[in-house]
């Protein structure tokens, strides 16, 4: 299968959206506005086992506020991350393929209730599911190092990635999103489990920026865009959950070298402890900042424009307002 039919469905919602779609925003930051208690290793993803209507809730308040991409609630729902809290693997699994059957439920509730409807500006919104890095498993703020340490090689991380991986294809997503990527060596993982398990809808790898300029790892943009650009398995690339005011410069890197999509979905710039487990008062972007931005960086290049931590529905419907105007 090649690169325009593994893509049209991603290009095809971005065509509809006028070029440029959005993604939703901050999840767990929702779900606590909503009463969940996520300070967990599990993090939202206990949610799947405690409160999953609220995770319906969630997806429905991003579809109201426009997004064109649902990301499931899968980012820290890992096989090993769950059994380690008891639950049988087939359970596990169970709580995984449910990640993606709420993002779908939700979505095609919302698009039914408003595809006959005059005058709407929504498009049927695709659902991604979350896959999040290794370090956000091992939950130690490595996805922000890229440091796995020495024992940490390819065949572990495709170890890692792969049931997982499997799981969430069979549940039926229209994307696969791989989130916080911090290195190459995972990028290059992410990649090859791609190819060997014959993975034929869209991918996106997002990585993570701690300096604005290059991986968490060090290593350069274009090093970690070297292996990916020669596969047409994954459709966009691009980062989440960095500082906003990082943003503008990362895409104009990417845009130097690559021609896949560009996403970009940062957090709010608030700067979370992971030893106080808090978050910390620091350069924040509000709404009125998004919207600002999310147009310079629509013109910058990106295609597919979202929020991360600490960004609500407010936000996204600032976003999704502003770049639908025209359109």
């Amino acid at each position: 299968m090649g690169f325009e039919s593994i893509s049209a469905k991603l290009d095809d919602l971005i065509h509809k959206a006028g070029g440029c779609a959005v993604v939703d925003g901050g999840f767990a930051t929702q779900l606590e506005i909503h009463g969940a208690s996520i300070n967990d290793p599990l993090w939202s993803a206990l949610c799947l086992i405690k409160d999953p209507h609220l995770i319906k809730q969630v997806h429905m308040e991003y579809l109201e506020a426009g997004a064109d991409v649902l990301v499931t609630s899968s980012y820290q729902a890992t096989l090993p991350g769950f059994v380690s809290r008891g639950i049988p693997v087939k359970e596990a699994e169970q709580l995984l393929e449910q990640s993606v059957k709420l993002a779908v439920q939700a979505r095609n509730k919302f698009w039914d209730g408003v595809k006959n409807t005059t005058s709407h500006s929504y498009n049927r919104a695709l659902v991604a599911a979350s896959i999040g890095s290794y370090g956000a498993y091992l939950a130690d703020g490595s996805e922000y190092s890229g440091n796995y340490g020495p024992d940490v090689n390819l065949e572990k991380l495709k170890d890692f990635h792969r049931r997982r991986l499997q799981v969430l294809v069979n549940a039926g997503p229209d994307l696969l999103a791989f989130e916080t990527i911090p290195n190459k060596l995972e990028a290059q993982a992410c990649l090859e489990l791609l190819e060997e398990e014959n993975i034929n809808i869209p991918s996106w790898i997002c990585f993570s920026s701690v300096d604005g300029v290059n991986a968490p790892s060090g290593e350069s943009f274009q090093e970690c865009l070297e292996v990916l650009n020669k596969s047409d398995k994954v459709a966009a690339v691009g980062i989440n959950c960095a500082p906003p005011h990082f943003v503008q410069s990362l895409i104009q890197t990417f845009k130097k070298t690559t021609d896949k999509v560009i996403v970009v979905y940062p957090n709010s710039g608030e700067t979370w402890d992971g030893i106080a487990k808090k978050w910390m008062p620091s350069k924040c972007f509000d709404d009125d900042n998004f919207e600002a931005y999310a147009v310079r960086w629509r013109d910058a290049g990106a295609k597919l424009i979202g929020g991360c931590c600490r960004t609500t529905p407010s936000t996204i419907q600032s976003i999704s307002r502003v770049l639908k105007e025209k359109h």
